[in-house]
């Protein structure tokens, strides 16, 4: 090789050296988060803005100066309402993106698909949505309602202030809407409603026939007792079920709705009439008047540059949620999972309700508890909430194999699933 070639040779290879490094330096100096969010299918309906949330916490974040001197870099990834692909994805984000935090999921039959990749390889989710309980990973940080926070709060409320005697428990047939009518059923019975004034029903995701099995509610509820549909229906089956309630004439005056999965942006562009009335327990409302949540608005419809566009409380969550995690990560000095994980636990930041979000030794939060009325502008109107915050509680109260269990990953406990009458942790720790 001439000497004249080889000086090109070396210049060439330095040049892809030097490109190589400033790649690796730039990638050094982002932190990555990843965005775990169904763009399409059946759940879109209720994931997409999420997504959307994540990229205007992160864009405000980096508009601060970033975290520990970096930038934050949001990976996003679809996995399109398919539970098996949702462990693939999530398996991608944390083994080949090598993100810090990974920010996601809605249904638990989805958290339940990534669970065992989180814990296999160390990664920490942050998962925004109501949830059945029976659960405390020390890789996952709950930042939705456990049952004690939402569907045990809802009963009360209808038992005791719209005196609700018989009861539809209508669920998506997967393990949230099963999980949370069995706590459901058993609490009501201990509340002395007998079995004939439960009704149980389950349909696939995105069921769209809902003729029979309103017309079996309507005659369930043709007795002289007051009853109430109890619905853990999830995604985009909501829509046809509430305009057949409307088509056979059920109003809420009739046999009220309370929905656990129904939120603002499920109401936004749908005709509203059929809904009218009918209720929804959260732990935020976009109608709710503070200066946090005004705030939040404002800034929510400056980045999505839509003034049309809703807020919701699986929206709150992930604020809440990634403000925890930043500060976690501040006061740990490292997005190390373990040294996070540590920090985090009694942070508390503000909610947009006007107090504040605990995280407590069990990955769960502190959160007020919101009925609201659905209006027909899609809003809600708040008619009933609790005095102050509810502490989130893994193991319900309510069932036999439960009530003697604990989450706490402090030491020397440090366990999901502590039984308190044998003093030991029982299976995995979660």
């Amino acid at each position: 090789m001439s000497i004249t070639k080889s000086r090109a040779s070396a210049a060439v290879l330095a040049a892809a050296l030097s490109i190589g490094f400033a790649s690796m330096a730039s990638a050094a100096d982002t932190i990555k988060v990843g965005i775990l969010h169904s763009l399409s299918g059946t759940m879109a309906i209720s994931e997409t803005t999420l997504k959307d949330t994540m990229l205007m916490l992160i864009d405000e974040q980096n508009e601060k100066g970033g975290l520990l001197g970096k930038k934050l870099e949001p990976v996003v990834v679809d996995p399109a309402s398919n539970w098996p692909l949702f462990a693939e994805k999530a398996r991608e984000l944390l083994a080949k993106d090598k993100v810090a935090a990974v920010f996601g999921c809605w249904t638990s039959v989805s958290r339940k698909s990534v669970l065992p990749v989180f814990e296999e390889l160390n990664g920490l989710l942050f998962y925004p949505v109501q949830y059945e309980g029976e659960e405390s990973s020390k890789n996952v940080f709950y930042t939705g309602a456990a049952p004690n926070q939402q569907a045990i709060p809802a009963v009360d409320y209808l038992m005791n202030d719209l005196g609700v005697e018989r009861w539809v428990l209508a669920g998506t047939d997967y393990v949230y809407p099963r999980t949370t009518n069995k706590i459901l059923e058993a609490y009501l019975k201990a509340k002395g409603v007998s079995d004939a004034d439960i009704m149980l029903n389950y349909t696939p995701f995105g069921h769209s026939d809902w003729q029979s099995i309103v017309s079996d509610i309507k005659k369930f509820g043709s007795t002289g007792k007051k009853t109430a549909v109890v619905s853990t229906i999830n995604g985009d089956a909501n829509v046809p079920f509430y305009k057949e309630l409307g088509n056979q004439g059920i109003s809420s005056e009739d046999i009220p709705v309370v929905a656990f999965s129904v939120g603002e942006e499920e109401l936004s562009g749908i005709d509203t009439g059929p809904l009218v009335g009918h209720l929804a327990a959260w732990n935020y409302f976009m109608s709710v008047d503070t200066p946090e949540n005004e705030a939040f608005i404002d800034t929510w419809h400056d980045f999505i540059k839509d003034d049309k566009r809703v807020t919701n409380d699986p929206m709150e969550a992930h604020y809440i949620g990634f403000n925890l995690w930043v500060k976690a990560v501040e006061k740990a000095g490292s997005t190390d999972p373990d040294k996070v994980a540590e920090a985090i636990i009694g942070l508390e930041t503000p909610n947009l309700t006007g107090g504040k979000a605990v995280m407590l030794k069990n990955h769960h939060i502190t959160k007020p508890v919101l009925i609201g009325e659905i209006q027909d502008d899609g809003q809600f109107a708040v008619v009933w909430e609790t005095e102050e915050e509810v502490p989130g509680d893994a193991w319900s109260d309510y069932l036999p194999g439960s009530k003697d269990i604990v989450a706490d990953w402090t030491p020397p406990i440090s366990c999901g699933n502590y039984n308190r009458v044998t003093k030991k942790c029982s299976g995995q720790n979660y």
